[in-house]
């Protein structure tokens, strides 16, 4: 039997989950969030990434929050106790009165729901919302995706459909009558960019009975998952990976202080396997920078002032990952003097 958890009405920390599959574009909704002309110098924002190499709490810092990252695992799993401590560690420290928590994107909101909820917090803590970013081109393909895609959508309150610039215009009020149809009771805006207002995203919401079991990734990808070191990493290798022991999901890292080859670099993009679904980062080219968000086949660029060094996070699917950073370190070029 599967337990139940009604989310708290308390009038306590206001807290904000922000959830959603790999590459939707959580982070873009937390930089437009913290850019909004209002104080937010009370709120703290926690980012969990399925790796070593914080990426997103770098982009967020200096947006006028306090940053707090939890890497190298995910915390539907790996983490939940991390979390939990990370929660009571705010509050003692901080005493905000608002936490946004972004998740990983292989993160189950309801998992998330159960730490929120646990003892520690009733009366002082208050699930506000739920949002989940739904990348428009997933949607047609949902069924490859398993149970974690669809509890990332049906624990949602507001679900932002976004990216609809990506997809046919006749798709679109198709998609949205099948995901109301699909997802009863939230509320469905499609965004390009993750474009909304302030009044929209805070506007309050009839909590939901959120039910709590076992996040899935792929079927298969069950809490007890743990992480293990690659054999072929050594400690003192930057460039390394890290595998979910259930059904070879792979996360690796690569980190590197010379110039990157723009040119082959973007053919390396360009021949990247269809089962290397993410990839996002900082790179340094010789005379520019740029943030690099890749993700199923599909690559976005934004320029980045000053240098910056070459900081990669991958994720994919039974890749070699070994075989992947040796074809990366093809695309190095020494610093010009």
């Amino acid at each position: 039997m599967q337990d139940q958890t009604e989310r708290s009405t308390a009038q306590g920390i206001r807290v904000i989950l922000i959830a959603g599959f790999l590459g939707s574009g959580k982070t873009t909704l937390l930089r437009r969030i913290l850019s909004w002309q209002e104080d937010l110098s009370d709120t703290v924002v926690v980012v969990n990434e399925f790796g070593e190499v914080g990426i997103d709490g770098a982009l967020l810092r200096g947006a006028g929050s306090d940053v707090i990252e939890l890497n190298s695992g995910c915390i539907c799993c790996t983490l939940t106790a991390d979390l939990l401590h990370c929660l009571d560690d705010i509050c003692k420290k901080f005493n905000p009165r608002r936490i946004i928590i972004e998740s990983s994107g292989v993160a189950d909101p309801a998992t998330v729901v159960s730490v929120l909820t646990n003892s520690k917090f009733i009366g002082s803590m208050d699930l506000e919302k739920i949002i989940t970013v739904l990348d428009a081109d997933f949607w047609q393909y949902r069924e490859n995706f398993g149970t974690l895609f669809f509890s990332q959508l049906k624990t949602a309150d507001l679900i932002l459909l976004n990216k609809i610039d990506l997809i046919d215009a006749d798709l679109l009020p198709v998609f949205l009558k099948e995901i109301h149809e699909e997802v009863v009771g939230s509320q469905v805006i499609p965004t390009i960019r993750c474009t909304i207002d302030a009044q929209t995203l805070w506007s309050p919401v009839k909590p939901k009975m959120v039910e709590l079991q076992p996040m899935r990734f792929f079927e298969e990808l069950s809490l007890n998952c743990s992480e293990q070191k690659s054999n072929n990493a050594s400690h003192e290798d930057k460039n390394h990976s890290t595998s979910v022991a259930a059904n070879n999901f792979v996360t690796f890292s690569f980190e590197e202080v010379r110039y990157i080859d723009e040119s082959r670099f973007k053919q390396f993009i360009d021949q990247m396997p269809w089962e290397l679904f993410r990839l996002k980062g900082n790179v340094q080219f010789a005379d520019h920078s740029a943030l690099v968000n890749y993700v199923g086949g599909k690559t976005e660029w934004m320029p980045l002032d000053g240098e910056q060094k070459t900081q990669l996070a991958f994720i994919g699917w039974n890749v070699d990952s070994i075989a992947m950073l040796e074809k990366l370190k093809t695309c190095l070029i020494e610093k010009i003097s």
